[in-house]
C-alpha cells in the first residue's frame, strides 16, 4: 500500500489564492503611493518583498515544495538566494536601487 503525499484542500487553494490576491492589490497600491509621493528606495525594496512573498508562497504550495523533502527545499533555497544576489547586483547597476557603502 503506498501512501499518497498531502496535498492541499481545494479550500486552502481558494485561501492561497485570496492571499496572492491582497498581496497583489497591495503592490498596485504601492506603484499608485510611488506616482504621488518619491520615497527613493522604499518603493522597490518592499515591492521585492512582496514579490518574494508571493513567490515562495506559489512555489511552496502550488508547486508542492511544501511537502517535498527537506533537501530538495534546501536546494531550491540556494538558487533562490543566488538569483536575489544576481537581481540586486542588476538593479544597481541599472541605477534602481542605490546601495550606499559605509
Amino acid at each position: 500500500m503506498t501512501v499518497e503525499p498531502h496535498h492541499p484542500t481545494p479550500a486552502q487553494y481558494w485561501k492561497i489564492a485570496a492571499l496572492l490576491a491582497v498581496l497583489t492589490t497591495i503592490e498596485v497600491g504601492i506603484y499608485y503611493v510611488h506616482l504621488e509621493f518619491d520615497l527613493g528606495n522604499l518603493n522597490t525594496i518592499s515591492l521585492l518583498i512582496l514579490a518574494t512573498l508571493k513567490f515562495v508562497i506559489v512555489v511552496a504550495f502550488f508547486m508542492h515544495l511544501r511537502y517535498e523533502k527537506s533537501t530538495l527545499s534546501r536546494f531550491f533555497t540556494g538558487g533562490f538566494v543566488l538569483a536575489m544576489c544576481l537581481y540586486t547586483v542588476v538593479l544597481a547597476a541599472l541605477g534602481v536601487v542605490v546601495i550606499r557603502g559605509s
